[in-house]
């Protein structure tokens, strides 16, 4: 079976084609979407359509195929270049969810009943899909299986429409880099500025989530992967901490500090998703840690009043490097103080420098990750280890033109996971980013939650010099594993940047709370204007 590009795949699956009357050639259409009104509905309105017989799934899974070849694909649109290939069994899954729609036995529907998703694609599924991190060499994997989110999403009734372009290796594989850029998919494009960076590793989820492509979008952080795109594109980001969510059939970085997340238009819709995520995977033993900590419904904690008596730190690391973002942000402060938060400034979180040890031991969990997840796909695999996956990189014309993917090779230079200077690198990484850095701060300021910018608004796609990150919150919660959420705080000239909320382990009830409440006031997300 070989790999087939979206547009190929739009086209077999959809079977109501509209003639595209410039050309006289039949395409897949946006009419549908429109038709429906399906730009920015949340899953609480899906579903309200859906009892109510307006909706059908199969209308709605057939809508955003098309939309996904109107905006993401077809060479005289947008081409936005966000989905990598799609579900060939989309459309069953559909047919099969209508059918229990009308033999329903109750006024409710499963948590994700019909809501069509899209995946990054390092995330396994067993369809036939590939998924290949973006890279050449992974273009005829295939497992056998599904990562254990992908099922608790079907569990929960989510229609897997496909997956999305990323960072090639989520990023983790050159000395510079273009984000949203793999050798595979190619370069994918921020909607409100196609010129512009769509930011981090899960790049393609967050175009095609703010791009209205997919209802809801999955992508995966290591340091800014979910938060860094949210950011750029105007969305939702939640980053749990690290265990609340299996990485069980997810390619690897580091065991340390990866975690899946959401990628959404709303906070409720945020709340929703991680509500059907969770779970305890025998797999993953990082999930063991989350079984007292887990809640089943994550819905309950918003309140457009959680916001008042809150003991608020503001992370200072990002401001004073952008004097527009600085002028939005402290509006933006205004706001929670009249909303009865207490603000407590605050210049560094660490006292000392981590980065150091997150990347040592990024570089270690790197070649043991790749390494086992290779080895789990069985005779089958196209890549047998990581020595193997250098020799055919090197060799290939398409991915050595732009990027060195010089980190691929130091981390083959590192030794076992028993090396003193992994242990070490742990060992200090834990110290300097929980104990003696978020609770520390915490603890000390007797706070609540932290907030900081998330980011600038995105800069120019570059393939020549890298990308141009500026200025960025992500590190502390993404160093400690900590949880991270990311909001829309407003546009600059257009382009969307966000404010995020982040605290100790474990706490994400409370920043979907804060979240909620900053986002009821602000109401800041702006969808993109595609045409």
């Amino acid at each position: 079976m070989m790999y087939i590009r979206p547009l190929s795949l739009v086209v077999v699956l959809l079977l109501n084609l509209q003639c595209d009357t410039k050309s006289g050639a039949n395409h897949p259409s946006n009419s549908a979407f429109k038709l429906l009104d399906l730009e920015e509905i949340t899953i609480d309105e899906l579903h309200q359509n859906y009892l109510s017989g307006t909706y059908t799934v199969s209308d709605v899974t057939q809508a955003y195929l098309g939309r996904i070849y109107a905006i993401d694909q077809d060479p005289s649109g947008p081409a936005l270049n966000s989905v990598i290939t799609l579900n060939p069994e989309a459309l069953s899954i559909a047919t099969t969810l209508d059918n229990e729609l009308t033999t329903r036995e109750s006024d409710s529907l499963p948590t994700l009943f019909g809501v069509p998703v899209l995946l990054k694609d390092n995330i396994d599924t067993y369809e036939g899909m590939p998924n290949t991190a973006g890279a050449r060499a992974m273009a005829e994997s295939r497992p056998y299986r599904d990562a254990f989110i992908v099922q608790q999403l079907r569990d929960a009734g989510a229609i897997i429409l496909g997956k999305t372009n990323l960072s090639e290796w989520a990023n983790f594989h050159s000395s510079f880099s273009s984000s949203g850029w793999s050798g595979l998919g190619g370069q994918t494009k921020n909607p409100y500025d196609p010129t512009r960076s769509p930011c981090g590793s899960s790049a393609g989820s967050g175009v095609a989530a703010s791009a209205n492509l997919a209802l809801f979008t999955i992508g995966t952080e290591t340091n800014g992967s979910i938060t860094c795109p949210a950011n750029a594109n105007g969305l939702v980001g939640l980053k749990p901490t690290v265990g609340l969510l299996s990485r069980s059939g997810i390619i690897p970085i580091s065991y340390t500090q990866d975690t899946p997340g959401p990628m959404t238009r709303t906070v409720r819709d945020a709340a929703r998703v991680l509500s059907a995520m969770v779970g305890i995977d025998s797999t993953d033993q990082k999930t063991i840690e989350s079984l007292e900590y887990i809640h089943t419904d994550y819905l309950a904690h918003l309140d457009p009043d959680f916001l008042h008596g809150t003991r608020i730190g503001i992370y200072n690391g990002p401001r004073g490097r952008h004097f527009r973002v600085d002028t939005l942000f402290n509006e933006r402060l205004r706001l929670l103080e009249s909303a009865g938060a207490t603000l407590i400034e605050l210049d560094q979180i660490s006292a000392e420098n981590p980065g150091g040890n997150s990347y040592q031991v990024m570089l270690y969990e790197f070649k043991d990750g790749l390494n086992k997840y290779f080895s789990s796909l069985g005779e089958n695999t196209p890549v047998k280890s990581l020595e193997d996956l250098i020799e055919q990189t090197l060799s290939d014309s398409v991915e050595m033109r732009y990027f060195d993917h010089n980190l691929l090779m130091t981390a083959q230079n590192k030794g076992p996971l028993t090396d003193p200077e992994y242990e070490e690198a742990l060992k200090e990484l834990n110290r300097k980013t929980r104990v003696d850095g978020i609770d520390r701060v915490m603890n000390k300021h007797d706070l609540d939650v932290i907030i900081s910018i998330t980011g600038g608004p995105a800069w120019k796609i570059d393939l020549v010099n890298g990308d141009n990150f500026g200025l960025s919150s992500s590190s502390p919660a993404a160093r400690s594993g900590y949880p991270n959420i990311t909001v829309p705080m407003g546009t600059i000239e257009g382009l969307p940047v966000g404010m995020s909320f982040f605290g100790r382990a474990w706490d994400e009830a409370k920043l979907l709370g804060y979240a909620y409440a900053f986002e009821q006031m602000t109401k800041a997300r702006t969808a993109p204007t595609i045409e």
